[in-house]
């Protein structure tokens, strides 16, 4: 039976502990705007770092992996997947693409979960984007090789009305904002979990929607810190937490505490590491204005390759931004084309200029 029943979550007593998680995952989401405007080019480090975790920590939950040396050339779409594994990884990789880049909320309904698991199938397996066709169980394989049915879900025949319903559910219980929306979503991804409607790929689409529905509800850690990382290094109690809510689940007497407290500490971890990154990148100078600095403090003239050379941890892609900067605001200016070309800084352009550009 469905948790996310908003009839029954409006009457369940919160108890101090969760409130005090709620209200400290709130505090960091308020915060969430000034580290964006903050700095730019160290959010382009961490989103890129961001997926690269996401995709290998969600898939190696599962059990899929593949050769670190190939892990980053997948994830960036630097080259193409060779096999049934990296197919999955470039997959998600393509699903969390998918979620960043919407302009408007996404419906909640059963497609979006049936979309998602198509991504999350890579493409490779003939039942990508379709509910389970037969029922399904979880298995827990005991240390002596004995195997134990650990959960039974919601049945074939009954998994598209359910998920329907649940869809339905979360919906009212947005539309009456009696609900913190933390902890709808907590529950959403736990019902979903429980009804495991998908013949594989439950767990990676259950971590997909959790992206999903923190971006519909203006949750944006997601972006710059990998969740699924978080959860993979909490996996032990994940799954011990999981086993223990779905305890009765079908009768409509599971806890659910336990769950929303894992899923609130998880979120709140998550906003403690972007915050930690957001301070120590305000305590040093960013790459962009070391580079400036480099710059500004040549003498005579110089090539492209002199900077690059100078600040071996700069792209050449990025020199020539800044460089182009520097143009256009009259410190620098260009002579020559191609192969010849020079930089020289201008006369209004002083050695101590980088520090009062820079403010």
């Amino acid at each position: 039976m469905l948790t996310l029943d908003p009839a029954k979550i409006a009457t369940l007593n919160v108890p101090l502990s969760t409130s005090w998680l709620l209200g400290s995952c709130m505090e960091l989401r308020g915060k969430q705007d000034l580290w964006v405007a903050q700095k730019p080019e160290v959010l382009e480090v961490l989103r890129e770092r961001a997926i690269i975790h996401s995709v290998e920590s969600s898939n190696r939950i599962e059990g899929v992996t593949v050769e670190r040396e190939r892990l980053r050339p997948v994830v960036l779409q630097r080259s193409k997947p060779r096999d049934r594994s990296e197919e999955e990884l470039a997959g998600y990789r393509r699903a969390l693409d998918w979620i960043f880049s919407r302009k408007h909320p996404v419906p909640i309904e059963p497609a979006t979960l049936l979309r998602l698991h198509a991504y999350t199938q890579g493409g490779m397996c003939g039942d990508a984007g379709q509910f389970k066709a037969h029922n399904n169980e979880i298995i827990e394989i005991l240390p002596g090789g004995d195997r134990k049915i650990r959960f039974t879900p919601t049945a074939a025949k009954e998994t598209p009305s359910e998920i329907e319903r649940l869809c339905r559910n979360y919906q009212q219980a947005c539309r009456d904002q009696q609900i913190p929306p933390l902890l709808i979503i907590a529950t959403f991804v736990f019902d979903m979990l429980c009804i495991h409607p998908f013949r594989d790929g439950n767990g990676r689409v259950s971590r997909l929607l959790t992206t999903l529905l923190l971006e519909t509800h203006g949750f944006q850690v997601a972006r710059y810190v990998s969740l699924e990382r978080v959860v993979e290094e909490r996996k032990s109690d994940y799954y011990l937490i999981l086993h223990q809510c779905s305890s009765r689940w079908h009768q409509g007497k599971n806890e659910i505490l336990p769950w929303w407290n894992l899923f609130l500490a998880v979120l709140r971890e998550a906003y403690q590491e972007w915050d930690r990154h957001v301070v120590e990148a305000a305590a040093r100078p960013a790459k962009t204005d070391l580079l400036r600095r480099g710059i500004l403090d040549q003498i005579g003239e110089f090539t492209l390759a002199d900077v690059c050379a100078q600040h071996p941890s700069v792209s050449p892609q990025l020199a020539k931004r800044v460089l182009t900067e520097l143009k256009d605001g009259g410190k620098v200016r260009l002579t020559g084309r191609g192969r010849g070309a020079r930089w020289i800084r201008t006369r209004t352009a002083s050695p101590r200029a980088a520090a009062r550009y820079n403010k």
